[in-house]
């Protein structure tokens, strides 16, 4: 039992971060606006694929996982 109580604090943190970072998100410039990011406008549709932030996002928290891994 123990180890699903630690699972579920951890879950729960994760949680928390994760809505942090969507709220401070809009205020970090240029995030989700970068050069490469797919921006399609028609009449109707709005399509947008956020490409280049996806990738430095992917890898900075591969840096991050990285460097925390090692100990």
């Amino acid at each position: 039992m123990q180890h699903i109580g630690r699972l579920l604090v951890f879950v729960g943190l994760l949680t928390a971060l994760a809505g942090v970072v969507l709220i401070l998100a809009g205020k970090i410039p240029y995030l989700g606006r970068l050069p490469g990011d797919i921006l399609i406008q028609r009449k109707n549709i709005t399509f947008y694929f956020p490409l280049a932030t996806s990738i430095l996002l992917s890898l900075l928290l591969t840096l991050l996982f990285w460097i925390f891994g090692k100990r």
